[in-house]
């Protein structure tokens, strides 16, 4: 083991390890000690270095590494440039699943396929667009459209230290506005964020507008198994959300529901409109939010966020589209379609085309794979996880069913079309 300690008058101390993986020693931190607050702490470069990928490096023959954006217990997020696409920034997440248990380390795979089927499905505006998935010498990584912009908590915290306030009722009013319909949309096709707060939302400078990030592979509830000499026993283990604004059945159970984001939100909300962290606006002893006392805001606002931050998940709004009927306001209409809804469009002949002999041949791996060439080239890295979610979903599955499952995953009709007369 060593250790690393500043320099300044703050103490502050590292103790790591090192970890060798695939022939390289890598410097894991294990322990910090500092009287340091810890969202003020900015790890030293030499550490993060020997953990990182270096700058320069060329991922997959194609991302060329410029810097690290942010890092977590299993993984890291870069800023790249796509060679592929005349060097266009994008954003690089990194998993390192052999960091985990080994016994987890299957699931864990199985959590970042589905995180990539998540991001497959999403298709909105103020949400980055997913672009590929793939392995490389044991390292799983996701690639997303990169938003230049900041995150709302660092707008905050300059306009706390250059203005001395927070954002106004007014401000904030219309942020909500800007973003309750991506928690709609979200919701309306079975997904939950779990992890919102000011570090997950970002001002895109190009449209001046809210855009959510981080629909994070560690944002998911792990089933721990758990064995002893009586019994065995499932616990689910909760890895989602940030204390402070994650609500209490996400963080001591587990569950997750559109009412838990929308807790979220108000938390968030809050924060922004105070310039104070959670902590100081949830009164200790009776845990209630204490947020009035540090801002004004009308009266009719103050209800709204007050029923957002409810306790018991019943007594919250239930959707996105309630909160923006109690503020007085309606969904505006959005041509923004899921890859999943733009499906429907060449569904139709299914039940009509014909089923041929060859049509009705079984599956076999030579089959598979060539369904799994096929398919990357309509819609890229992601279609091995996807055939390999249907073949488990449905082992007795036939060819020409399987085939449809597949065309059912393109968003493109000609590519669908195509798609279907090169396999069959």
């Amino acid at each position: 083991m060593a250790s690393s300690e500043s320099n300044d008058s703050n103490f502050f101390k590292i103790v790591y390890t090192k970890v060798k993986t695939n022939g390289q020693t890598e410097l894991v931190p294990l322990k910090l000690y500092t009287d340091v607050p810890v969202d003020e702490i900015t790890l030293p470069a030499s550490v993060i270095s020997e953990v990182a990928i270096p700058i320069g490096t060329l991922i997959s023959n194609r991302y060329l590494i410029q810097k690290v954006l942010g890092q977590g217990g299993f993984g890291r997020t870069y800023l790249a440039f796509d060679q592929h696409c005349f060097n266009k920034y994008c954003v690089l997440k990194e998993f390192l699943p052999y960091l985990i248990q080994e016994s987890y380390q299957q699931k864990s795979r199985d959590l970042f396929a589905r995180e990539a089927k998540i991001l497959y499905q999403i298709d909105h505006p103020q949400i980055p667009k997913f672009q590929a998935c793939f392995e490389e010498e044991g390292r799983l990584f996701l690639v997303q459209e990169y938003v230049d912009g900041k995150t709302y908590s660092t707008l905050l915290k300059e306009r706390v230290s250059q203005q001395g306030q927070a954002f106004s009722e007014a401000e904030i009013s219309q942020w909500l506005r800007d973003l309750l319909p991506v928690l709609d949309y979200i919701h309306r096709h079975n997904i939950i964020h779990r992890d919102i707060s000011p570090d997950n939302i970002i001002q895109d400078s190009g449209k001046n507008m809210p855009v959510l990030i981080d629909f994070g592979v560690g944002k998911q509830s792990i089933e721990e198994i758990q064995h002893n000499s009586h019994q065995t026993y499932a616990r689910n283990k909760s890895v989602v959300g940030k204390i402070g604004y994650a609500p209490h059945e996400q963080i001591c159970l587990g569950q997750c529901y559109p009412s838990s984001d929308l807790y979220a939100l108000g938390v968030t909300t809050v924060v922004l409109l105070t310039g104070k962290a959670p902590e100081i606006l949830l009164d200790r002893y009776s845990l209630e939010w204490q947020w009035q006392e540090y801002t004004r805001v009308s009266r009719d606002f103050a209800q709204v966020l007050d029923k957002m931050l409810e306790d018991k998940p019943k007594h919250r709004y239930q959707s996105a589209q309630d909160v923006l009927t109690a503020l007085g306001w309606t969904l505006p209409e959005v041509s923004v379609v899921s890859q999943a809804a733009k499906v429907t469009v060449i569904q139709t002949p299914r039940e009509t085309a014909p089923k041929t002999t060859k049509q009705r041949q079984p599956i076999n791996s030579a089959f598979v794979e060539i369904c799994q060439q096929e398919l990357a080239n309509c819609i890229g890295p992601i279609a091995g996880f996807l055939i390999q979610q249907v073949l488990h979903q449905n082992p007795e599955i036939s060819a020409s069913e399987l085939v449809e499952e597949l065309v059912a995953k393109i968003p493109n009709p000609q590519k669908a079309i195509a798609f279907r007369r090169r396999v069959l």
